[in-house]
């Protein structure tokens, strides 16, 4: 994959989260009002300081103007776009490009999401029309064939892969605990979670994401200026996507034990940020924890873990707040539901925290003690086979 990056060209000065969950009291323009108010407090500057804008959403608006009425940002250059569940990814990812080019001073990157009020369970989207030959399963079920393909590809026992998933779900919800912005805030007992009702093949409910409402902002400056805003901003070291040819369904080479996309586009963020060993060097990583396989795997696409090996780690605490390095340290998807259009930047407000020294002690990762200094946010689109990945690495200090 060709690409040059913009290492150190641009910094993130301000950001705000809402809590995500069941917002029935609050439609997408109160939570994109309450999220961009956050992050410009937090980065010292008014609205009207903000050159541009990139909003990220999936179905709660169609275009710019989705985010001009709430925000009044009358006749100001602002762009709606839409990339699946990478969608708030996809925002900041044009955000940051917009700043480097040198066409704006400063931008803001917002995502929202608003489900609940949907009347559906799950995402619900207008699907373009194609010949009618593709497989209709539900998201848990084209997850959940993940799990057969690696049990059967490494070796593992079927009943031992589902103590690692039940490990994966487990940590994330004692993780959610301890985060005020998520959904579900209470800690799951690994027997609960092992024998709650199944889905789809061997994931039950406590395997799978939930649906929420909510929102995230960043503002993104030139690094050159992130000083004039906030002593301790983040710098920009890589941003990586990748599309697939989305043929995995019909490959019969594809085993679904990997996401090729996911593979590309850690290699490509790792070469920018110049990364060797990405286990040594990240302190934290957000990652798409859509269904507890999908973690399984990420670990591997990621680099953070030897092809087949994952599982161990997984049971060895590896992940964990006190672990080597550190996963989905906010409780991830597990715990937050997936407002698609906010859920990448959701991710990197956890950087924010971590990385500056501003998360609770009782949710604070254990390799910044360690002098690192880096965080990691992966979003996933689609399902395995077919999808698309972003790979972004943000960083507390710039390069030497």
């Amino acid at each position: 994959m060709a690409s040059n990056g913009i290492r150190d060209r641009v910094a993130i000065v301000g950001m705000g989260c809402t809590p995500f969950g069941e917002q029935w009291d609050k439609g997408a323009d109160h939570l994109l009002v309450d999220a961009a108010n956050e992050a410009i407090g937090s980065a010292g500057v008014k609205v009207d300081d903000i050159d541009a804008f990139w909003l990220g959403t999936m179905g709660s608006g169609i275009s710019g103007l989705t985010l001009s009425r709430p925000l009044k940002l009358d006749y100001r250059p602002v762009t709606r776009l839409e990339n699946m569940c990478a969608t708030g990814s996809e925002a900041f990812r044009n955000a940051c490009y917009a700043v480097a080019s040198g066409a704006y001073d400063t931008a803001m990157a917002i995502g929202v999401e608003k489900l609940k009020d949907s009347g559906f369970s799950g995402l619900v989207t207008a699907r373009p029309v194609d010949d009618g030959t593709a497989a209709s399963l539900t998201a848990p079920a084209l997850f959940s064939l993940l799990a057969p393909a690696y049990a059967h590809k490494y070796g593992v026992d079927q009943a031992e892969l589902k103590d690692v998933f039940t490990r994966i779900a487990w940590k994330n919800h004692h993780n959610g605990a301890r985060n005020p912005r998520a959904q579900f805030r209470k800690e799951v007992p690994k027997e609960d979670i092992a024998c709650s009702p199944i889905v789809a093949g061997p994931l039950g409910i406590f395997d799978c994401s939930g649906v929420s409402d909510g929102s995230a902002a960043a503002v993104i400056v030139r690094a050159e200026d992130a000083h004039r805003y906030c002593d301790n901003p983040l710098y920009v070291k890589a941003l990586s996507f990748a599309a697939g040819p989305a043929a995995g369904p019909i490959d019969p080479s594809y085993d679904y034990t990997t996401f090729e996309e996911v593979v590309r586009s850690a290699a490509d963020a790792y070469r920018q940020a110049g990364i060797q060993d990405p286990r040594a060097e990240i302190a934290m990583a957000e990652v798409h924890d859509c269904f507890t396989p999908t973690e399984l795997v990420l670990m591997e696409d990621l680099g953070f873990a030897e092809r087949g090996s994952a599982w161990k780690e997984v049971l060895a605490g590896t992940f964990d707040l006190d672990g080597e390095l550190a996963v989905n340290p906010d409780g991830g998807l597990k715990s937050f539901g997936h407002p698609i259009g906010a859920s990448g930047l959701r991710m990197l407000f956890e950087c924010w925290l971590q990385l500056r020294g501003e998360a609770p002690a009782e949710r604070r990762v254990a390799s910044l003690d360690r002098g690192r200094t880096l965080g990691l946010t992966h979003n996933l689109g689609g399902s395995p086979g077919e999808c698309v990945s972003f790979v972004s690495v943000v960083g507390s200090e710039p390069s030497a």
